[in-house]
């Protein structure tokens, strides 16, 4: 799509498999190789190591994790995409670096290599030459960014808006939202208190508020949301009421003013300093790139 809508110079796309063997996905599709990876020679633009199933044999296979090494010396710029990350730590490409990878393996990235820093928050990093992105749809965004860095913001928003996708969440976006992260929390108190918070976000949610109507202490509400949720329940709060004004901000024409109202933000201003915490770019801007991210036949 950067294609038809005028890169320049084009983008040349090539598939590169061990052996140039097809390459079978667990969602069943083949996917053909367009040429071996040993006989791949440099210089390249842009190496991306796409994560999957067989990361872990990638990872594993001294040949693989040489050809890309030595790819990797040869390309402008280098990427992973998912659990890809994997191929990259082995080659040494990630050492010293802050990265990112699929959030259900982050912990095993960062145990396996101490010498990388693993953060499993955002949707991708950049690190010097090498971009590490999360899991399936970050990848959208990774390739979205390197189209704006190659060719202009202009260009990149065109193919946005054709492909009907955001122009672009930020690097910093946190991969997962709260409401579909995880199973609900284990204990029952904090069910029940979480369940009274995304149900009513306009109400006093401070933890004094949650504490008294769960009948429990301040003290041990807070330790029991730092156990089951790892975060504090006023850090929850926050985040619930953050996101549904995401939602209000990408599905309706409220103003900014009255979203903070309704999600139980005292001020705009409030709003935005949780958005910016969250999002990594204030309300207004997170507006605009919902509605340069769809035609304009579905703006309203």
């Amino acid at each position: 799509m950067a294609n038809v809508q005028g890169a320049a110079p084009p983008y040349e796309v090539c598939l590169v498999t061990p052996s140039g063997l097809p390459i079978t996905c667990g969602s069943g599709l083949t996917l053909q190789a367009q040429q071996a990876l040993e006989r791949v020679t440099g210089p390249l633009d842009t190496l991306v190591l796409s994560g999957g199933i067989g990361h872990e044999l990638a990872a594993a296979n001294r040949v693989i994790v040489g050809h890309v090494r030595r790819l990797a010396r040869e390309s402008r710029r280098v990427a992973s995409v998912c659990t890809g990350a994997a191929v990259l730590a082995a080659a040494g490409l990630l050492d010293g670096r802050r990265v990112t990878t699929h959030w259900g393996y982050a912990s095993t990235l960062a145990s396996r290599h101490p010498e990388i820093t693993v953060d499993a928050a955002p949707i991708f990093i950049r690190d010097g030459n090498v971009t590490t992105a999360a899991g399936v749809t970050s990848a959208l965004d990774l390739t979205l960014a390197f189209i704006e860095e190659d060719n202009g913001s202009a260009l990149a928003r065109e193919v946005a808006r054709h492909l009907v996708t955001y122009l672009q969440r930020p690097g910093n976006q946190a991969q997962m939202s709260m409401f579909t992260e995880g199973p609900p929390p284990g204990d029952d108190l904090v069910r029940r208190v979480v369940d009274h918070v995304t149900g009513h976000l306009g109400a006093d949610l401070g933890t004094a508020a949650l504490a008294a109507a769960a009948g429990v202490s301040e003290r041990h509400l807070t330790r029991l949301f730092l156990r089951h949720l790892g975060q504090t329940p006023g850090r929850f709060v926050r985040r619930a009421r953050a996101e549904a004004a995401a939602h209000l901000l990408a599905t309706t024409s409220l103003p900014v003013a009255a979203v903070a109202a309704r999600c139980g933000f005292g001020t705009a201003e409030t709003l935005r300093q949780a958005f910016v915490d969250l999002y990594g770019i204030p309300p207004s801007r997170y507006r605009q790139a919902q509605a340069s991210a769809l035609p304009q036949s579905f703006r309203s």
